[in-house]
C-alpha cells in the first residue's frame, strides 16, 4: 500500500468522528461544548504529520504513526458513538469525550499546577535515589568486605516495591510529602543499588590490570575508572528507573498529598466527578510519554556508541 493511500485511509475514521461530533443527533444530556474535543483532534492530526515527517525524513517505514493514530481515531470514535450517540454506556461512570476534554479548559491552571507538584516530587525523589545508588553501589562493588555486607541485603530489598512499606513512612516522616519523596526514593535506590555492584564485579579483567599498572588509590579507581565504566549502563537503564520512580509517585500521592497528578485523579473520583478523573489519566499518560521522549534523546546523545 502506498503511503498516499495509507494517508487517505488513515483520515476515514477522525471524518466520521468529526461528523458524529458537529451533526449526530445527542442523546446524552448535559453535554460540554465541543470545542475542546475538535482541538484536541487538531493536536493528535499534527502530532501524527510531525511523526509522518520525522519517518520520511529518517527513510523509515511510516507504518507505526499511521497505525497509532488509527488506533486512536478508532478509541474516540467509538467513544463518541457509545456515550454522546447511542448513549449506551454507564451515564455517570463513563464520561462523554465532549465533557472530559472540556476539563483541559475548564480547569488548564489547576492541571499545570498538580503537574508542577508531580515534577517537582519526582525530580527530588528520583535525583536523590539515583544518585546515592550509583555513589554508593561503586563503593559496595569495589571494596570486598563492603560488598560481602551490602550485596545480601541489597539482593532482599530490591524485588520489594517500596510501596510496601509506604503506610509506616507515612507515620515516621513530618509530611505525606517528605514520605511521598521517600517512596520514590527508595523504589529507585534498591534496584539500581544492586545493578551498580553488579556491574563493577563484571567489570572486564584486562580494564583492572590496565588500571593497576597505575596503582591507583581506591578514591582514584572509583570515580576515575569504574564510575566511567557503569555509567553507559545506568544511563541505558534510565527509562526503566524513571517508570519505576513515576509507579511509585503516582502511588504516593494517593497516601495524603494534597497536590500532584496522582491526587488530581484519586480526588477527582472521591466526589465522582469522572470527567475530571479521565482527564487527569490522560495527562498522566501525555507526562509520562513526554519523559519517555526525552529520555530517549538523552540517551541517543549520552551513549551515542551504543
Amino acid at each position: 500500500m502506498t503511503l498516499r493511500r495509507r494517508f487517505v485511509l488513515v483520515h476515514i475514521l477522525p471524518i466520521v468522528l468529526i461528523g458524529l461530533v458537529l451533526f449526530a443527533p445527542k442523546a446524552r444530556p448535559g453535554l460540554r461544548p465541543c470545542g475542546a474535543l475538535l482541538a484536541a483532534a487538531g493536536v493528535i492530526e499534527l502530532l501524527f504529520l510531525a511523526a509522518l515527517a520525522r519517518r520520511k525524513r529518517a527513510v523509515e517505514p511510516a507504518t507505526a504513526p499511521c497505525d497509532t493514530v488509527t488506533l486512536v481515531w478508532a478509541l474516540l470514535t467509538g467513544w463518541e458513538l457509545a456515550t454522546s450517540v447511542l448513549h449506551l454506556a454507564h451515564p455517570v461512570l463513563v464520561p462523554a469525550p465532549e465533557n472530559v476534554f472540556d476539563t483541559f479548559r475548564e480547569q488548564p491552571l489547576v492541571l499545570l499546577r498538580n503537574i508542577a507538584s508531580s515534577l517537582e516530587l519526582l525530580a527530588i525523589g528520583f535525583s536523590i535515589g539515583l544518585a546515592l545508588a550509583v555513589l554508593l553501589g561503586l563503593f559496595a562493588g569495589w571494596i570486598p568486605r563492603l560488598r560481602a555486607f551490602a550485596y545480601p541485603i541489597a539482593n532482599v530489598m530490591a524485588p520489594i516495591p517500596a510501596v510496601v512499606i509506604s503506610p509506616y513512612l507515612v507515620s515516621l516522616m513530618p509530611s505525606f510529602r517528605s514520605a511521598s519523596a521517600l517512596v520514590i526514593v527508595l523504589g529507585v535506590f534498591w534496584p539500581t543499588f544492586l545493578g551498580t555492584i553488579n556491574r563493577v564485579t563484571s567489570i572486564e579483567p584486562q580494564i583492572l590490570d590496565s588500571a593497576r599498572m597505575l596503582q591507583p588509590d581506591n578514591r582514584t579507581m572509583i570515580f576515575s575508572i569504574l564510575l566511567p565504566y557503569v555509567l553507559p549502563g545506568v544511563i541505558s537503564g534510565l527509562k526503566v528507573s524513571m517508570t519505576t520512580s513515576l509507579l511509585m509517585l503516582n502511588f504516593a500521592e494517593l497516601m495524603g498529598a494534597t497536590s500532584g497528578m496522582g491526587y488530581y485523579v484519586q480526588n477527582s473520583i472521591t466526589y465522582a466527578n469522572y470527567a475530571h478523573a479521565v482527564a487527569g489519566i490522560i495527562v498522566i499518560g501525555v507526562v509520562v510519554t513526554v519523559l519517555n521522549a526525552l529520555i530517549t534523546k538523552f540517551q541517543k546523545f549520552a551513549i551515542r556508541w551504543h
